[in-house]
């Protein structure tokens, strides 16, 4: 059975957070990439950059295929770490939000083929780690990636940005959230969550006033019991 990760230690003594940013494009959106809609947030990872703060970006082989450029930076950049957020993102589990679904045949497929994407780009290290779209999943999809060999990350503070536009308002709902080991899940993708970049500039901050230390999803995992 695939294992499912939600959160790292909840060590007082040691307040990390994982910032998590899934980069999603399904297999079907092309066209409106061509009309000019941005599924990636340059400015975002630039503001990144700039504060210097280690992320996870989760991101599908179709965005990778999209922006490859982008992507390629992305990975072969230290500070960052490249995750599998599925090929197409389309849902694992019926009824996610009104995602198109991947048939059971086809799912362990889906996340090689965004793998084998990441490595065409030239990312040069994708983590065997695994988001689902949309979050869902259930003892199917677990024991259908079983052999895969990744781990599932989901998280514990959700940054409500996803077609917000108050960016105050996603700054809050993560500094509300936020514990000791927290997985934050973000979006970077410009047209579906314009507000995350504000509001990482307001996020970071403050945590770090907080005590808070910065790593990625991989830094958490290993520091979890076994």
């Amino acid at each position: 059975m695939t294992p499912v990760f939600h959160n790292g230690p909840r060590t007082p003594g040691d307040k990390t957070v994982a910032l998590t940013f899934d980069a999603d494009m399904t297999a079907d959106q092309g066209p409106r990439a061509a009309m000019g809609e941005r599924f990636d947030n340059p400015r975002l990872i630039a503001t990144l950059r700039a504060l210097r703060v280690p992320a996870t970006v989760f991101m599908t082989g179709r965005w990778a295929e999209e922006y490859p450029v982008q992507a390629r930076s992305i990975g072969r950049d230290p500070l960052f770490e490249v995750a599998n957020h599925s090929y197409s993102h389309y849902a694992y589990t019926e009824d996610c939000y009104g995602l198109p679904t991947v048939d059971e045949p086809l799912m362990r497929a889906d996340v090689e083929r965004a793998y084998a994407a990441f490595r065409a780009v030239g990312v040069p290290d994708a983590r065997p780690y695994f988001r689902f779209p949309g979050g869902c999943y259930d003892r199917r999809a677990l024991r259908t990636l079983a052999g895969t060999g990744v781990t599932a990350v989901q998280w514990d503070v959700v940054g409500g940005d996803a077609f917000a536009t108050d960016a105050d308002a996603v700054a809050r709902q993560v500094l509300d959230g936020v514990r000791p080991g927290s997985v934050v899940v973000l979006h970077c993708t410009t047209s579906a969550a314009p507000a995350t970049e504000r509001a990482i500039r307001t996020i970071v901050p403050e945590l770090r006033h907080r005590g808070f230390r910065f790593v990625k999803v991989s830094e958490l995992i290993s520091a979890a019991p076994r």
